[in-house]
């Protein structure tokens, strides 16, 4: 039986850097999944402190060339509601940094990924499915749907919401629906975008668009299954117009591309994220709507909570309590942004009054007082450190008013 110090099961995004991250860190690495998809036609954006994880993992100037800098973001009140907030742009260099993230095709890091697990001599690469796993005392062990037995001191379950992993520890998790669809595609456009996306909250939900190299961009249109359905069956040209139509034309005008998409919306957050020797991480561990470019920075949260809890001294054997350490320390960060996300979908949803007051006077606020607005900027890229500068704003917004 072949033995590891961490099997990571599961090779989408999340599994692969995972993998790298550990055996980077010195840990030798079972990495149990087939090759990824290559037929992804999703983009994600990276906010500057998962860029920073990936350079040092040396990942992303490979990368780079394939990507677009966010460096303002604007959210429209798109609504026809009595309360409407005010246009309100966030840009990057309030707080002193070049761009808030960069936005990519997922494809092109899988195959930055897919190299860089090739090469890595830490990582050994089973392509079988994990079958059966046993998680012991002293280690786990699993089965490959091929029929080879390895085991290994910790395990990884990066496989999914309906994570194999999760189930064989037994833990549950908590599922929730929402009455929405998300149409993802991409598009080319007339007009430069300027490094800008524009975020639309409608009564449906958000329509974001994000840059992409060049006159490109991607969409992300959160809205009533029904209308998804029936904007799949338009010709690309109809769509296009449609599309234009919704972003008001400040683009100019609109090609929509093949590898139109709909993705019914829903979330997950399992009881636990960790416990003995095991812990998960991804979408084996929470899933939620793809609004304000959460879920890969999230999962990337994991990823370095993990290696750091893990590799911190690569030289003894795995502690028996990680996973538990691991779920204490992940614990706040996902809570709170599942139900921050949540919250924000929910809210535009909502035809309640009030709540269209607080939203609006939320936006309003953010709007004219600048110190605050770089506090939620900073928190909204790497949790913990816009509220280390709530007090320098407060001193900044006093010292104004004095003067």
């Amino acid at each position: 039986m072949k033995h590891f110090e961490v099997a990571v099961i599961g090779g989408g995004l999340a599994g692969m850097v995972a993998a790298i991250a550990l055996a980077r860190g010195g840990r030798s690495v079972a990495l149990i999944a087939p090759t990824a998809a290559t037929g992804d036609q999703r983009t994600t954006a990276l906010m500057d402190q998962s860029i920073r994880f990936l350079d040092r993992l040396s990942l992303w100037d490979k990368l780079k060339p394939e990507t677009a800098p966010l460096k303002s973001m604007r959210i429209i009140d798109a609504t026809n509601r009595l309360l409407r907030a005010p246009a309100t742009t966030f840009r990057a260099a309030e707080i002193g940094l070049d761009a808030f993230g960069y936005n990519f095709p997922n494809k092109a890091l899988t195959g930055v990924l897919e190299t860089a697990v090739a090469i890595e001599g830490n990582i050994t690469r089973f392509t079988s499915y994990a079958d059966s796993i046993d998680i012991g005392e002293n280690a786990v062990s699993i089965a490959l749907a091929g029929g080879e037995v390895l085991s290994a001191d910790f395990a990884a379950g990066a496989d999914g919401r309906k994570s194999k992993l999760r189930e064989a520890a037994g833990i549950g998790a908590r599922n929730w629906s929402y009455p929405q669809s998300a149409m993802v595609l991409n598009f080319g456009h007339s007009l430069p975008h300027e490094n800008i996306s524009t975020e639309f909250h409608t009564e449906s939900g958000p329509f974001t668009q994000v840059p992409l190299p060049g006159n490109r961009s991607s969409l992300v249109w959160v809205q009533d299954p029904s209308d998804a359905a029936a904007g799949l069956e338009l010709s690309l040209a109809e769509l296009s117009k449609v599309v234009e139509g919704r972003m008001q034309s400040i683009l100019g005008k609109v090609s929509v591309e093949e590898g139109v998409q709909v993705w019914p919306l829903s979330g997950m957050m399992a009881h636990r994220f960790g416990k003995g020797r095991m812990a998960l991480i991804g979408e084996a561990a929470h899933v939620f709507p793809p609004i304000g470019a959460q879920g890969l920075n999230l999962s990337l949260r994991d990823i370095m909570a993990l290696a750091d809890i893990l590799c911190h001294r690569a030289e003894i054997p795995t502690p028996a309590d990680s996973g538990d350490r691991f779920d204490r320390r992940r614990r706040a960060d996902i809570m709170t942004r599942t139900a921050s996300v949540d919250l924000l979908n929910r809210s535009l949803l909502s035809g309640f009054l009030p709540v269209q007051m607080l939203r609006a006077a939320g936006l309003h606020i953010l709007s004219a007082f600048p110190p605050l607005r770089s506090v939620v900027m900073r928190e909204g890229i790497e949790p913990g450190g816009g509220f280390r500068d709530i007090p320098s704003a407060l001193r900044e917004k006093f010292s104004r008013r004095k003067a």
